[in-house]
This record gives C-alpha cells, structure tokens and sequence, in this order.
C-alpha cells in the first residue's frame, strides 16, 4: 500500500516495519500474550517491542512475520520512542549482524 506515493517505513531499534500490499493467504495468527502483540521479544532486558492486541495482530508464514494494523496504534518499547502506525498491513524485519562468521539477529 502507498500513502500519496510513498511507502510507509518504520525502525524502532532493531525492529524495521515496511507497509505492504497483502498478507500471504496461509499465514497464521500468532497468539497474543497478556493483551499484546510482540513483534520482538527483549532476549536481553526483558523488553518487548509491542502493541496492543486488541488493536493488531501478528501473523506468521514460516520465517516470515507480518502485522495486521485493525486502526492507527501505538508501537511502544521501554527503550525507545513510541511509534504510530495507521491502519494497515506491514512487513516485520528483525535486524541482524554479522558476527565475522555468522549472521544472527540483533540481540535487543
């Protein structure tokens, strides 16, 4: 989906969300814990990069992660600036590294 010609693209941390066209027609919902939708668990801090599930919705297909938008909500993480998205679907990307001999994801 495009906003007057643009794209909408987000990054909170190592999170990066990216607005797309459609959902993959088999993904599956990803329940949600105590209220929420968490996009990135805080392996470290305990923190999670998360929404209000009454809000959105978590879908999976195999590696890949999406984000049902239901209206304009609230990303919030402990650690970082609150992020506002509007009602739509979004791709999720887990930032990684390069550790010199593998990649792995960002631990946050």
């Amino acid at each position: 989906m495009k906003r007057q010609g643009k794209t909408t693209q987000v990054r909170q941390g190592d999170v990066f969300i990216e607005e797309c066209a459609v959902l993959p027609a088999d993904a599956q919902q990803v329940e949600p814990v105590a209220g929420r939708v968490i996009l990135a668990a805080g392996e470290v801090t305990g923190h999670h990069h998360a929404m209000p599930s009454s809000d959105a919705a978590i879908l999976a297909k195999g590696a890949e992660r999406f984000l049902k938008v239901n209206r304009q909500s609230t990303l919030s993480h402990e650690e970082h600036g609150p992020i506002v998205l509007p009602g739509g679907t979004y791709e999720i990307t887990i930032q990684r590294e390069y550790d010199g001999e593998y990649m792995r994801p960002v631990v946050d």
